[in-house]
């Protein structure tokens, strides 16, 4: 395996390490121990996400599996990330809302994997490249105010609250704007199969047509 893929590794690994941190009684909220360990282990696994890619192009070395680990290790990263802060912190981030952003995941993934046996891809929207650094900001401020208010003068509660309300209002818009990116092409490729079906007919009745000499 090349390094790239090897670093997309690391991350996948990092899950069950930041589940841990969070769930386990071996650490305390105490000085916010706790909560800094996991938004570390959590930032340094999502910084994987643009080390492994930029590694990928520089040294030429982009692989089948690296293409099929990448989008797989960044949707089980924000998904267990959020469904584990349901029990860590569920004042800011309650389980509907966790059902909405990571089912959001699941319907891009099925969608491109429909448009792909179809023979066209879903390019990714501005949306959806905006997405994953406002999924970060997201889980690291519902970490961090499950143990202070205030950060740097900041109210850690608002700007929590703020931010995963835009991340449900984000995944709802995506969803529909992929769907509709979906909905077209499949639109599109059914009336080229109908257009080449009557031609094809056309032209066998034109045959049909031609008397016999």
């Amino acid at each position: 395996m090349k390094l790239p893929t090897y670093i997309t590794l690391i991350r996948i690994c990092s899950i069950p390490v930041l589940i841990w941190v969070l769930t386990s009684s071996r650490f305390t909220s105490v000085n916010g121990q706790r909560e800094l360990l996991a938004c570390a282990v959590f930032l340094a696994a999502s910084l994987t996400d643009v080390l492994d890619g930029y590694l990928a192009r520089r040294r030429a070395e982009v692989t089948t599996l690296g293409m099929l680990l990448d989008p797989v290790a960044d949707k089980l990263l924000i998904a267990a990330a959020f469904v584990t802060l349901v029990q860590f912190n569920p004042r800011v981030v309650p389980a509907w809302m966790v059902v909405i952003i990571v089912g959001r995941e699941f319907l891009v993934s099925g969608l491109r994997s429909i448009a792909a046996s179809e023979g066209f891809v879903i390019q990714a929207s501005n949306l959806g490249k905006l997405k994953m650094g406002l999924q970060v900001l997201c889980v690291l401020a519902a970490i961090l105010e499950h143990h202070w208010a205030y950060l740097a003068g900041l109210p850690l509660y608002p700007i929590a609250v703020a931010l995963i309300w835009f991340m449900v209002a984000l995944a709802i818009w995506s969803s529909a704007e992929y769907f509709y990116a979906f909905w077209r092409r499949v639109e599109n490729a059914s009336e080229r199969r109908r257009r080449k079906r009557s031609f094809v007919l056309s032209r066998r009745r034109k045959r049909n047509d031609v008397p016999a000499t």
